[in-house]
Parts: C-alpha cells; sequence; structure tokens
C-alpha cells in the first residue's frame, strides 16, 4: 500500500511542477460509470458479435445509402440506454477540478459518452465524437442531438437530416470504422501532445489508432537540458520532454514498450481523486 501512495506522491509533484499537462481518457474511465466497454469480458461485442459487425460496416453503410442508415440508426437508437443514464465518477470529476486548478490544460477522450462534458470539463477534445451530438460530414459543423427533431424527420420521410450551414448529410458525431478523425480535433490532440510537459493516461490500453499514437508522439519528443559535469564544464544532454503517467487497471503496450514512465494500477475513480487531493496539499504548503 506504502509503494502506491508514493506514487500517487510522485504524480501529484509532478503534476504540480508541471506547465502544461493534459488528460487521454478510455474506456476504463467509463467502465466506472457503468458504461461496458466493448471488447472485454462482458463487453457489448463480446456478448453480441453482431453488433460489432454492424459496428465495422456502419460508415460504409452511411455513405451508401444515408436514408437507410437513419432508418436503422433511430430504430435502434435504445442501444445507448445505458450509456445516456450514466452519471460521472470521481474520475471524471477529479480530472474538472484539476482544470479548475490550472493544474490541466486539455482532456482528450476516446469516450463517446459525454461524460466529461457532462462533468464539467470545457477544455474537452472527443477525439471519436459523442453520442450527444451530430456532425456535418462535408464542413465538420457539430450539432446537438435535440437540434434536430429526428422523429418528425422520420414521420416526414426527410431523412437523413441536412447541415444548415452548407447543406451537407449529417450522421452521429461518433467517429465508425474507416471514418477519418475529424480535421479539426486530430490537428488540435497534435498540438497538444507536443505542447505539453506532462500527460496522464486514465483507463486506456492505448491500442486502437490513431489515438494510440498520442503518448507515443510525446515519448519521441526530447528536449535539451544543460548539466555541469565533474570538472566544471557545462555539457548538453537529451531528455524526455514530457513525464508521462498511466493510472490503470493493468499494465498495457505502453508500460512494456517503456513509453509511460510508471504507471499506478488501480480504479480512475479512487486514483484520481487522491492525486487531486495530495496535489491540492502540496499548493498549500506553498502558499
Amino acid at each position: 500500500m506504502r509503494a502506491m501512495e508514493q506514487l500517487i506522491e510522485k504524480a501529484a509533484r509532478d503534476l504540480v511542477s508541471s506547465k502544461y499537462a493534459i488528460a487521454l481518457t478510455g474506456a476504463g474511465i467509463s467502465t466506472e460509470s457503468g458504461i461496458p466497454d466493448f471488447r472485454g469480458p462482458q463487453g457489448v461485442w463480446t456478448k453480441n458479435p453482431e453488433a460489432e459487425k454492424r459496428a465495422y460496416q456502419s460508415y460504409q453503410r452511411f455513405q451508401e445509402d444515408p436514408r437507410g442508415w437513419w432508418h436503422e440508426r433511430i430504430a435502434s437508437d435504445n442501444e445507448f440506454g445505458e450509456m445516456r443514464m450514466a452519471l460521472p465518477n470521481a474520475g471524471h470529476l477529479a480530472l474538472v477540478e484539476m482544470e479548475k486548478l490550472g493544474l490541466l490544460k486539455c482532456v482528450i477522450t476516446q469516450n463517446v459518452d459525454a461524460l466529461h462534458e457532462r462533468a464539467g470539463t470545457q477544455n474537452l477534445l472527443e477525439y471519436h465524437g459523442s453520442t450527444a451530438k451530430l456532425r456535418c460530414i462535408s464542413c465538420g459543423m457539430r450539432f446537438r442531438r435535440e437540434e434536430f427533431d429526428l422523429d418528425r424527420l422520420l414521420q416526414e420521410e426527410r431523412l437523413p437530416p441536412h447541415c444548415p450551414e452548407c447543406r451537407g448529410l449529417v450522421k452521429t458525431d461518433s467517429v465508425g470504422f474507416g471514418e477519418p478523425i475529424p480535421g479539426y480535433v486530430a490537428r488540435r490532440s497534435l498540438e497538444e501532445a507536443w505542447q505539453c510537459d506532462l500527460m496522464i493516461i486514465c483507463g486506456t490500453s492505448a491500442v486502437v489508432y490513431p489515438f494510440a499514437q498520442l503518448p507515443r508522439i510525446v515519448r519521441q519528443r526530447q528536449m535539451e537540458v544543460e548539466r555541469s559535469t565533474s570538472t566544471g564544464i557545462y555539457a548538453v544532454e537529451n531528455v524526455p520532454a514530457a513525464v508521462i503517467i498511466e493510472v490503470n487497471a493493468e499494465p498495457t503496450p505502453l508500460t512494456f514498450e517503456g513509453v509511460s514512465d510508471y504507471i499506478i494500477r488501480g480504479q480512475t475513480g479512487e486514483i484520481l481523486p487522491s492525486i487531486l487531493k495530495e496535489a491540492k496539499r502540496l499548493i498549500s504548503a506553498t502558499d
């Protein structure tokens, strides 16, 4: 237990001393809110392989027949009932408070459940979109779902929805297999990865690309540090430009590949509040 406490204290010190910290989050933080993952033992696709097959075909289906795709989507909308009923947990709320304190500059999430937004995160990049939004595939404009009366459009045979700005086709904001990551989100995520000096990876195994490339990009960054040698001569040394911390239940490829500096194993809803508490103690001790 003491080893865990030491890692939490180290993470808090690293966070407080950072100038530009960001967080990446994945399914692990959402499962703690009761949202099942996709490929785990109780995952949605594990229990229903047909749902996985449909997911892989969904974007192609939209391209081929957007009207039929929307009819199917509205008919199966109850699939997302659990997601809409879920509430942000202590991990989401800890990230929000870190942001309010100025310790955390941005959250980039793989999750489409909108829990970070509902928790109150302000600088949020939803890498794979959100079930709470719709998006024009032509101009990239995003809309709240309630901005479109989908049931009425269905009844009046006016599906698919069209963008009020450019008249392009509108689909759900969630990014499907084979669908490009929206340009703005991809670009901003890379900018954050190049700017950060600390990355906290929460509840993701980082095996789904291109999202999984972000911590690897951060790990490749180097900076020059001038150090004094025993002879009194200064030498320039290349060192990692950022600290990468994993908060995950189990080790991941990032752990084994040496991408992360260290891992704190456990539930994000327990560890992130503990890091926050220690960070606040450190801040108050210096005031």
